[in-house]
């Protein structure tokens, strides 16, 4: 009977003050598991620290965290990224969707979307050379053994030697991270501590800006240390996913106005609004919704491992199964009518949280992806269930969705809906001054707003402010403020969306 093999829990140390910054790791790195250019399972960040004439230049390897508590293996909707039972955090590619979510929930900007095949990757701690028992290509080829694998459990290994005095990167996430840091400075460690250049030129290169580029370094700060290299760095959800969140807000906030219209008497249940139009604006922007999300997917042709394959914890799962029963739904009461019955009771009882969760469960999604803090608001869930009342209201004033025949009288359904929207309005314009102006606990969360507010994204979200106000004229001036608020809330929630990813992690 062969003996039980104890399973070991690899770590890593980095020590920074052995580093000289040669980047033989990231050289080794990429030759050994064949990452192409523009990309980077690790890399050496450089950054100046003092003031002349006492200056000198710290290192830091940067990589995944093999954290015990891994975001990115909760948010991944196929499994992936999963966690091994020696506690290295891998990936198959075979089941990769391409959602990016697992790059949205790391707090270390360590995943990445490889270029070649679409499939998100990052450092595994080489664990094919790991199970072949050898060392991961990066310890193999530094010259001042400033990097070392170990097992945790095993105190007479090197690496629990040189465990005391170390840190790591963002204790704070409680992601329970693997890879120890000697010798590190704060500069280097925390990604806003040094200053960003000035024009964005470092110390090889010049760092792309514009859409979807992450500027690294703090733009304001006075520390005594500046930033003179790091690697090129994305946001993962782009227009696409603001996108999304407006469409869905559509699909789900008008039927939740038309279940109040009906429960104050104002619309006639027998009424073509409620027979087919209020179903087919949901559903076609239902539709609309989903054709959005696949298209944002890096692997659209396996969108549906989401169903098949799925982990249940992932909110990118449990919002696509909330979707598919509000479809459901939709689809019945639509094949009610066209069978010349009225919808039954029970349709709008199931209807109505499933139309609920369908308007915020984003916000369950957004707060797996730990790394922005912007998205850790309690207010957002109530925000989403606004913005869909605000969405509802306005979309069933441009679609005459409210026309006249109601039991309260003509036009009576299309007067509560313009006052529904000017109320939902100023309750959302309430909710934005909420959040920009409550003291955030985080500088990542205060230069998200900053961002969005006075930065790149300012331009789009004053002007959604300024139309999302212009729902508060919806009794004297139904249709204006209508269209109005529609495209507020499109400016307002892309601003919101990208301000989220614009802060640098890493």
């Amino acid at each position: 009977m062969s003996e039980l093999v104890p399973i070991r829990r690899w770590a890593k140390l980095l020590d920074q003050s052995r580093c000289i910054g040669c980047h033989a790791c990231s050289t080794a790195c990429k030759s050994e598991n064949g990452v192409p250019l523009g990309v980077h399972r690790t890399y050496v960040k450089a950054v100046e620290v003092g003031s002349f004439p006492a200056v000198r230049r710290a290192f830091q390897v940067t990589r995944c965290n093999q954290c015990d508590a891994a975001p990115c293996t909760v948010a991944c909707p196929t499994r992936a990224m999963y966690r091994r039972r020696d506690g290295i955090v891998d990936f198959d590619k075979a089941i990769c969707i391409g959602c990016k979510a697992c790059i949205a929930a790391c707090p270390y900007d360590a995943i990445f979307i490889n270029p070649d095949d679409g499939a998100a990757e990052k450092c595994n701690l080489c664990s094919h050379r790991i199970d072949a028992g050898l060392e991961p290509a990066c310890v193999t080829v530094c010259p001042t053994s400033a990097i070392i694998v170990g097992d945790l459990d095993d105190m007479s290994s090197p690496l629990a030697e040189r465990l005391r005095g170390s840190q790591v990167r963002k204790p704070e996430k409680q992601t329970r991270p693997k890879v120890f840091y000697q010798g590190a400075t704060a500069a280097t460690l925390d990604p806003l501590a040094a200053r960003r250049p000035d024009g964005g030129l470092y110390l090889w290169a010049e760092q792309p800006r514009g859409p979807g580029s992450v500027a690294a370094g703090h733009p304001a700060s006075s520390a005594a240390a500046l930033l003179a290299y790091d690697v090129a760095h994305h946001i993962p959800w782009d227009w696409r996913v603001s996108l999304y969140t407006w469409t869905k807000g559509v699909a789900a906030g008008v039927y939740l106005v038309a279940l109040g219209l009906l429960a104050l008497g104002v619309l006639d249940p027998a009424a073509a609004a409620w027979q087919w139009r209020v179903p087919g604006v949901a559903a076609g922007f239902l539709l609309l919704t989903g054709g959005v999300l696949i298209a944002d997917l890096e692997h659209p042709e396996r969108f549906l491992l989401i169903f098949t394959r799925h982990h249940g914890r992932s909110w990118l799962v449990r919002g696509a199964f909330v979707i598919a029963g509000y479809g459901a739904v939709l689809t019945v009461h639509l094949a009610c009518s066209l069978a010349g019955r009225p919808p039954p009771a029970w349709l709008a009882i199931a209807g109505a949280p499933l139309a609920a969760l369908t308007a915020i469960y984003t916000a369950f999604l957004f707060a797996q992806a730990r790394a922005r803090d912007l998205w850790q608001s309690r207010l957002l869930a109530p925000h989403l269930a606004v913005q869909a009342i605000v969405l509802g209201a306005a979309a069933m004033i441009v679609a005459g969705l409210g026309g006249p025949g109601g039991p309260g009288g003509p036009g009576a359904a299309a007067v509560h809906a313009a006052r529904l929207l000017a109320i939902a309005s100023a309750v959302h314009l309430a909710l934005i001054a909420a959040e920009v102006a409550r003291r955030h606990a985080t500088e990542h969360a205060r230069l998200a707003v900053r961002a969005m507010t006075a930065g790149s994204y300012a331009r789009v979200f004053w002007p959604g402010v300024a139309l999302g106000a212009a729902g508060l004229a919806a009794p004297w001036l139904p249709l204006p403020a209508a269209i109005a608020a529609l495209a507020g809330m499109l400016c307002f929630e892309h601003a919101h969306v990208q301000a989220g990813q614009i802060v640098p992690l890493a």
